[in-house]
């Protein structure tokens, strides 16, 4: 080979090579073109995007400013909608008579032991509040009946419906704490002790400590001569002297003992007093005694008879003292 051809091979070489490498920067120069085109729409698609969304944003505070009349409208008629609520909550407690009197007063005699010519169930359930209670209540509301519950501490968990009951017209009266004939009866001071301790429990409840009481088995009952001789006798005229009244019965269910809902609905309903006051319970285990009630309020309602809570002027039944 010539010095020519040498010399031409190498220009030839040179120029591929000054080719190849003018193509490679024209290639990384259009790479970063796209790339820079690509970013450039990028920005303008964010740009677009951020400038819909400010203008959604002002047309939802523009359409919010114009709504607000209305929007304060409709918060005014909130407003008189709870005022409404809280005028009727105000009328259903006026609609409950205020019972402070009923609050023991020694020196105030209470009640009288003459029957009214009116037709008066004065239903009375002793040993509550329990788990019966509030079915009690619930058929009590039913039949639009009041009543009056001698109640004891026996099951502290159900205390609350004693306010329950309250709340709903019917009459607190008392029957001891612990219902135990040994306890109450051992002395007139375990007695006087054991009423306070429900009187307490009934004023945390209701406000104040109610002046109706009934002695665990009646003023009649016997069972306390087995612990004290002659209480029965001091008692009677204690409680009275003390601002309390006592309640016997002249009208059972017969619910002290085992008996069917049916037995408990023909003894209840064999009654034809003026002035009948009932003896039922709605302590534990006394379902019969739930599923009677209808069938008993019934009955005396269709003779005429309206079912009232004692108050300060009920009629008072007294049985007699035999200890």
């Amino acid at each position: 080979m010539s010095d020519r051809e040498e010399k031409t091979g190498k220009n030839d070489n040179g120029k591929k090579n000054k080719g190849g490498k003018r193509n490679k920067i024209i290639a990384i120069e259009m790479i970063i073109l796209v790339l820079l085109i690509m970013a450039a729409v990028a920005i303008f698609i964010q740009r677009d995007k951020s400038v819909k969304e400010a203008a959604k944003i002002h047309n939802q505070k523009a359409k919010k400013t114009e709504q607000t009349p209305q929007a304060a409208q409709k918060e005014n008629e909130i407003e008189e909608e709870t005022e409404g609520t809280e005028e009727e909550t105000g009328d259903r407690d006026e609609a409950v008579p205020d019972r402070s009197n009923f609050a023991v007063q020694p020196g105030v005699s209470v009640g009288t032991t003459e029957q009214s010519d009116e037709k008066i169930v004065y239903l009375t359930l002793d040993d509550g509040p329990s788990d019966n209670t509030q079915a009690v209540l619930d058929i009590l509301d039913k039949y639009n009946a009041k009543a009056t519950f001698f109640v004891t501490g026996e099951m502290p968990e159900y205390k609350d419906m004693i306010k329950a009951a309250y709340d709903k017209g019917h009459t607190i009266g008392m029957h001891t704490y612990s219902h135990d004939y040994a306890k109450v009866y051992a002395s007139v001071d375990a007695y006087f002790q054991d009423l306070d301790q429900i009187g307490q429990m009934v004023q945390e409840e209701i406000g104040y400590v109610p002046c109706f009481i009934r002695f665990p088995g009646g003023s009649s009952n016997t069972v306390s001569k087995k612990y004290t001789a002659g209480i029965m006798s001091t008692l009677v005229q204690e409680v009275q002297n003390r601002g309390y009244q006592y309640y016997d019965w002249n009208g059972s269910s017969g619910d002290g003992s085992v008996r069917t809902t049916e037995e408990l609905v023909a003894q209840a309903t064999s009654f034809d007093s003026n002035n009948i006051i009932l003896l039922c319970h709605d302590s534990h285990g006394k379902q019969t005694t739930v599923e009677a009630l209808p069938q008993i309020i019934e009955h005396y309602q269709s003779l005429g008879y309206t079912f009232k809570a004692l108050d300060r002027d009920s009629f008072v039944a007294h049985h007699g003292v035999n200890n």
